[in-house]
């Protein structure tokens, strides 16, 4: 009895890593078990820095705060402790931004807390 092999889930299977692989330099382009090893690799990344970008962003969020709220005669810590107090629910995404391209909002958030 003849073998019996599915080539055509075989050449789906290697066309779509080599589809992924499409852009990458010299053999991981069209090599198949390079563009392998090339496109897990790359999945491993994309998995962690998903994760390393949300860090990336508060942490950004945060200095800017901190510089606007240094402006205005007052600490990072010392501001959030202030506006969880008053209940205030403004995230750091939205008090970066207002400390970025809003600096007159801020400063009003900023005297308002210190009150």
């Amino acid at each position: 009895m003849p073998r019996s092999v599915n080539s055509v889930a075989s050449r789906r299977r290697r066309k779509k890593i080599i589809k992924a692989a499409k852009g990458y330099f010299g053999a991981r382009s069209n090599v198949y078990t390079v563009a392998k090893n090339a496109v897990e690799r790359g999945l491993q990344y994309a998995y962690r820095d998903r994760r390393n970008k949300k860090r990336a962003f508060r942490r950004l969020w945060i200095a800017r705060i901190n510089a606007g709220a240094r402006q205005n005669g007052m600490s990072y810590s010392r501001l959030m402790h202030l506006l969880k107090t008053e209940n205030i629910e403004l995230n750091r995404k939205v008090l970066a931004d207002l400390a970025m391209n809003h600096p007159d909002t801020f400063k009003n958030i900023v005297e308002g807390v210190k009150k």
